[in-house]
């Protein structure tokens, strides 16, 4: 797969950040029991642009919710460099979600009675070597909107405080679960602008949850997923900017 028009060359692979082997999620649903996850193999690299690709139900955010330490899965290994994930208790994966992992939600869980600064600030407050919440929404193109109040901002606005609240402890890790789902076709491309540039300036691995095919054209790689498993993985070997894609 290549991507049009684009002029970000994709980089080599890097040092991979996430190794799973025979990674396999089941819910109990009663008397029956779904799978939500089916033996998954997958390795993702440092500082590399990921999209999982796949239709509502194949497993995307089974699979991110465990590459953030939010579950863990019934059987198979995760690994993220040298800790095991997998056999991790809950409070080594607090820790390790505190220390490594920024998400990023379709909805923006921002509390109304807080500024966009103050928003940010929850997260700077407990972070080891955080930047400031002045620095972090500057980062997302929001320096003059600190101190405005979420019913004072679009949504575009409020996702990209957000995206400032995750990325200002300086995550290793971005995982994005439908970023854009909420958003217009021109506002969420100023927050996919705003997520290659954390990626890019930050170097964090970033991990893109989508149904919309055309976001796949900005990344380095694309995993579609369907029914629980990997069903192929491609490469773009140039990447398209946010403002080129259409859907």
């Amino acid at each position: 797969m290549s991507g049009a028009a684009g002029s970000a060359m994709a980089p080599a692979p890097g040092v991979p950040a996430f190794r799973m082997r025979g990674v396999t999620k089941i819910y109990p649903m009663g008397e029956i029991e779904v799978r939500a996850l089916d033996g998954v193999d997958l390795e993702l690299h440092e500082r590399e642009f990921v999209v999982l690709l796949g239709a509502s139900g194949s497993g995307k955010s089974t699979l991110l919710n465990i590459l953030g330490g939010l579950d863990v899965p019934t059987s198979g290994e995760v690994w993220y460099l040298d800790h095991e994930l997998s056999r991790a208790n809950d409070e080594a994966l607090t820790h390790f979600r505190r220390e490594h992992v920024g998400f990023v939600f379709q909805f923006y869980n921002l509390i109304p009675s807080l500024t966009a600064a103050e928003n940010v600030a929850l997260v700077t407050e407990i972070a080891d070597d955080p930047m400031s919440p002045a620095d972090a929404l500057a980062l997302v193109g929001l320096a003059d909107r600190i101190n405005h109040f979420p019913a004072q901002l679009s949504g575009g606005e409020q996702q990209r405080v957000a995206i400032a609240r995750a990325v200002a402890k300086r995550p290793d890790v971005l995982l994005c679960d439908e970023p854009t789902g909420a958003l217009d076709i021109t506002t969420g491309k100023v927050v996919l602008e705003v997520l290659e540039r954390v990626n890019d300036e930050l170097g964090t691995t970033t991990v893109v949850i989508t149904h919309n095919a055309a976001i796949a054209r900005m990344a380095d790689r694309v995993i579609h997923i369907s029914s629980g498993r990997i069903g192929r993985i491609e490469t773009n070997a140039v990447k398209a900017r946010p403002a080129e894609l259409a859907w």
